[in-house]
């Protein structure tokens, strides 16, 4: 079956960084939104295959202001979840893959032959642009508490509050929220390293996420004050990795984790380039522990 069309959108200037493109958060907004369409035309529900475990998205090719959004969704059971979700965004000016996203999940084994019946309808086949390549598909089980993060590498980066814009209609705070928090503190964590601003701006290059994984582990509601600790994962010849944990700070309870695959861009090419030595180096240096 063909995929089912759940958002008609728009890149508004608004939603744009210092790239001139799409901010990450505003992806995952309409990833959002593309999801609550597609369970109301599929009566999929966390009733039927329970709560969604993650969210994985890559980032195909830039949306900048003005360009014209679609999502089509449909459910690959050859995904890497028991049930997969998969979002396709495209530039719909120019068909253009922008990005994807899988949502999984784990419903008990048995039930899998009944809801390949039941979703027959919105069945696809497993896109492999779509398919998990610089993170694991599978949500991370460590929970690691924020005073052992601080103790390893790990730093604070942000501090915020959930408002009551910040929440969806089940009273919990959003994807664009955790998103958010983290595109906003994330520049403290390139300051770490020798991607300093001052280095960027020099060579004039941005700061580009290529790949994120999100998994809320506990909800957070209007009033929740949060902080974000984050801290390097890993890197190559042209990209690193960082995971940023988002904790609610009353309690210390740990919300979400945000998984990333980076890279520098040069902003007149709009391509990635080679991770300096020094850079790949420092980094290695101060992967989480």
């Amino acid at each position: 079956m063909a995929l089912s069309p759940t958002l008609y959108s728009f890149t508004n200037r608004w939603e744009c960084d210092e790239n001139d493109h799409l901010n990450v958060q505003f992806y995952f907004s309409r990833f959002d939104e593309a999801d609550q369409q597609f369970r109301l035309i599929s009566g999929l529900s966390d009733t039927v295959a329970g709560a969604r475990r993650v969210r994985h998205v890559r980032y195909h090719k830039e949306l900048r202001t003005g360009d014209l959004i679609t999502v089509h969704s449909g459910i690959a059971f050859d995904g890497p979840h028991l049930l997969t979700v998969v979002h396709e965004m495209r530039n719909a000016g120019t068909g253009a893959l922008s990005a994807t996203a899988i949502d999984g999940y784990e419903p008990s084994p048995s039930t899998v032959k009944s809801l390949r019946q039941r979703f027959s309808d919105y069945q696809t086949p497993m896109n492999a642009d779509a398919t998990p390549r610089g993170l694991s598909a599978s949500p991370a089980s460590a929970r690691p508490a924020l005073d052992k993060l601080l103790q390893g590498n790990g730093a604070l980066c942000f501090r915020g509050t959930v408002m009551p814009r910040h929440v969806n209609a089940d009273g919990k705070a959003d994807d664009q929220f955790a998103l958010s928090c983290c595109t906003d503190g994330v520049p403290h964590v390139w300051e770490r390293s020798p991607l300093t601003q001052a280095y960027l701006t020099q060579h004039n290059l941005g700061r580009v996420a290529i790949e994120m994984k999100l998994i809320w582990h506990s909800p957070l509601k209007s009033g929740d004050m949060i902080v974000v600790a984050s801290g390097f994962t890993g890197s190559q010849n042209k990209t690193f990795g960082m995971r940023h944990h988002v904790f609610e700070s009353r309690t210390n309870r740990l919300a979400a984790t945000l998984d990333v695959v980076a890279l520098t861009m040069d902003l007149n090419a709009r391509r990635a380039v080679e991770l300096p030595e020094e850079a790949r180096t420092a980094i290695s240096k101060m992967v989480l522990s």
